[in-house]
């Protein structure tokens, strides 16, 4: 599988992984990603229009995503050291690398060309395996049979998710799973309309690429099913304006202000994990 023969929507895999990598190479990087570079320089993709056109708040959008997913999952691995984590449509990400503790069990899903790619830079183990799938395809959830608890990030994937499918695949994982929890990104309706503009297009992806899916108010999602919780849900940039520069500090701080980009994580099954705190900002 080569870069080129990717479709549309799973090509956008190469715009944080760009981020990743431009980041890694700063004096001051706020993540390391050695394996981003690596990727970059061997997969034969023209990464020339998105280094020409991206903003550095979308650059940096992707950096903190992935500070924000390492954090959450290692609060999660220290209390449940055993756990398994699903990374919906993985393309070519490397939370794995940052954050395993020795004993996660770790299952990276993506669409199959997508999978083929991955395998080309990056090697299944005993606990890391790969599921070439579609994450809305139940055939691969009623494989993973799990007792104990789960998490499932999902960074970059839910905006080409109708509504409708979220709330099916969210009441199918709370009909299977009893403790789960799911951290994605979203968008506004404003923020959505920006980087279909500003994202989509400037970073020369596909007209079919564009993001579909909105949330204003994360805490409407409970209404969705009792057992879905909100745990959190706070801006983009939320505590990672330190130490940069006072045009990054204003791009970040315009982008929280308008709550164009936000992380939301949420407890799904078992009425939410009966008895556990609920921690939800009202965001």
């Amino acid at each position: 599988m080569s870069a080129t023969e990717l479709g549309s929507v799973q090509k956008t895999l190469f715009l944080p992984l760009w981020g990743r990598a431009v980041e890694t190479r700063k004096p001051n990087p706020l993540l390391v990603d050695d394996t981003a570079i690596r990727i970059i320089d061997k997969v034969g993709y023209d990464f020339s229009t998105i280094a020409e056109r991206m903003s550095f708040v979308s650059q940096l959008a992707w950096v903190v995503r992935s500070l924000h997913t390492d954090r959450a999952l290692r609060t999660f691995l220290a209390q449940y050291p055993e756990a398994t984590v699903v990374n919906l449509g993985c393309g070519l990400d490397t939370t794995f690398e940052r954050v395993d503790n020795g004993r996660v069990q770790w299952l990276d899903l993506d669409l199959p060309d997508v999978i083929a790619l991955r395998r080309q830079f990056i090697e299944e183990t005993d606990r890391r395996r790969f599921i070439a799938s579609s994450l809305l395809d139940t055939d691969w959830l009623r494989g993973l049979n799990v007792d104990g608890p789960l998490f499932f990030a999902a960074m970059g994937v839910l905006y080409y998710i109708r509504e409708h499918e979220l709330r099916s695949f969210l009441k199918t994982l709370a009909d299977k799973f009893e403790m789960s929890e799911l951290l994605f990104d979203a968008c506004s309706a404003f923020g959505l309309r920006t980087a279909n503009r500003r994202v989509i297009r400037d970073g020369g992806m596909d007209e079919s690429a564009i993001l579909v899916w909105s949330l204003e108010k994360p805490v409407h999602l409970e209404r969705w099913d009792q057992r879905i919780t909100l745990i959190d849900a706070y801006p983009m940039f939320r505590g990672m304006k330190h130490g940069r520069s006072l045009k990054e500090k204003w791009g970040m701080l315009l982008s929280d202000t308008l709550r164009a980009m936000s992380m939301v994580h949420l407890r799904i099954g078992a009425s939410a994990w009966r008895g556990r705190p609920k921690f939800a900002s009202q965001f």
